[in-house]
């Protein structure tokens, strides 16, 4: 067979098991399809599929596949994260900026705080990148560990029915602030000191062709708006990757200086579920690929199973403190922590910078996925308990 044949082969395993695996196993209260597709991920990749059938792994998941499926992951995330930019809605929180200020800081600090400590544990463990310094793997998996990844809550708030509750889009306040401080502390980590000058001239550019891009952006008809922000999308994340930031901090920028107003809010929803739906799986699936068990299955759960840990145990301390200070009523700290937990999707992106980066190792990067996976899982199941007896509470809080 030829290259584009087993590539499709390929695509065809990529959306194929996932959905066979949700669909018959009935798994959508506690694992969402976005959820089994990332677990897939792992499972098809050379820690497990590759260790039990080396031969057909080796023959589907060859160079110059796994060449092509990166090329369609780079974009699917590129798009993905781009719209998580779009969709920041920091009008509403610095109108309520006190409070989300306040929740917001308490719900990234404290898992952060939590996260470095354990991070400073796994030092000289061989869980550091080889060009790591130290303090950027401790920010760096501290960080992991306070991540709220915002489309994903989106998605389970409205599996809940509380999205367009004023209970769900205060939590969608405090997940946007969080959201430009895990970008901002992941720019100062890949901060390159040696090209500093060129980072520098990037950040010039960028801010002088924002101001020129919301100037023009006014003037389009709406259809056209949607091709230049794909041209700026490429341009931007092309920038940023040259300066020796990442690709995918670019990708976001470039959303995050765009209005969701410029666009149909029913086409925004359309396109961020078509590339959930149509890409994101090919990027699942190459993240799955980087997994690595060399260490051993019981080190690697093990330090998962201590970031789960202290990444949940964070955010709902963090929750109680805000709770405590702003006197919410009883109850509601615990299930905007929990939800505020969810992982998957934004710390697994930025989990993948980091390894690219060799900030932390390929076992630390499976470790932190695991992580992402079970904190996801966890969500729904705990959540939706908590929230029968309190739909009054879920109404009225605003």
């Amino acid at each position: 067979m030829n290259t584009t044949e087993i590539f499709l082969i390929a695509m065809a395993v990529i959306f194929t098991v996932p959905y066979l695996v949700w669909r018959l196993g009935g798994t959508d209260y506690w694992a969402p399809l976005v959820v089994v597709q990332i677990i897939m991920g792992i499972v098809l990749g050379p820690g497990v599929l590759g260790r039990a059938f080396p031969d057909y792994y080796h023959f589907v998941f060859n160079p110059a596949v796994v060449q092509s499926l990166n090329g369609v992951a780079w974009w699917a995330v590129m798009l993905f994260v781009w719209i998580a930019g779009i969709e920041l809605d920091l009008k509403k929180a610095w109108a309520h900026r006190v409070e989300s200020g306040i929740t917001a800081g308490l719900a990234l600090g404290t898992p952060l705080i939590a996260g470095s400590g354990a991070a400073l544990a796994l030092l000289g463990g061989g869980w550091m990148g080889a060009r790591a310094e130290t303090w950027q793997f401790v920010l760096g998996v501290g960080m992991s560990c306070a991540v709220t990844a915002l489309p994903i809550l989106i998605l389970l708030m409205e599996k809940l029915d509380i999205l367009r509750q004023p209970l769900g889009q205060r939590i969608l306040r405090y997940a946007s602030l969080d959201d430009i401080a895990i970008w901002g502390v992941l720019a100062l980590i890949l901060m390159d000191w040696q090209r500093v000058g060129r980072q520098g001239l990037f950040l010039v550019l960028f801010a002088l062709a924002t101001w020129g891009l919301r100037r023009l952006m006014l003037r389009l008809p709406a259809a056209d708006r949607w091709f230049v922000s794909l041209i700026w999308l490429a341009l931007v994340s092309f920038g940023a990757d040259w300066s020796g930031l990442h690709f995918m901090v670019g990708a976001f920028l470039a959303g995050a200086v765009m209005d969701a107003e410029w666009f149909d809010q029913a086409q925004l929803d359309l396109l961020r579920h078509h590339v959930l739906m149509v890409l994101m799986p090919v990027f699942f699936l190459s993240t799955g690929l980087r997994t690595n068990w060399e260490m051993g299955g019981y080190a690697v759960f093990g330090v998962a199973g201590l970031l789960l840990a202290v990444s949940v145990g964070g955010k709902l301390l963090g929750l109680e403190i805000a709770g405590r200070l702003l006197r919410w009523a009883p109850g509601e700290a615990r299930i905007i922590g929990w939800l505020l937990q969810t992982k998957a999707l934004i710390m697994i992106i930025f989990a993948n910078v980091l390894l690219d980066k060799q900030i932390i190792t390929s076992e630390t990067f499976t470790a932190l996925l695991l992580m992402a996976v079970g904190s996801t899982m966890l969500t729904v199941p705990v959540v939706a308990p908590m929230l029968r007896p309190m739909m009054g509470l879920v109404k009225r809080a605003g």
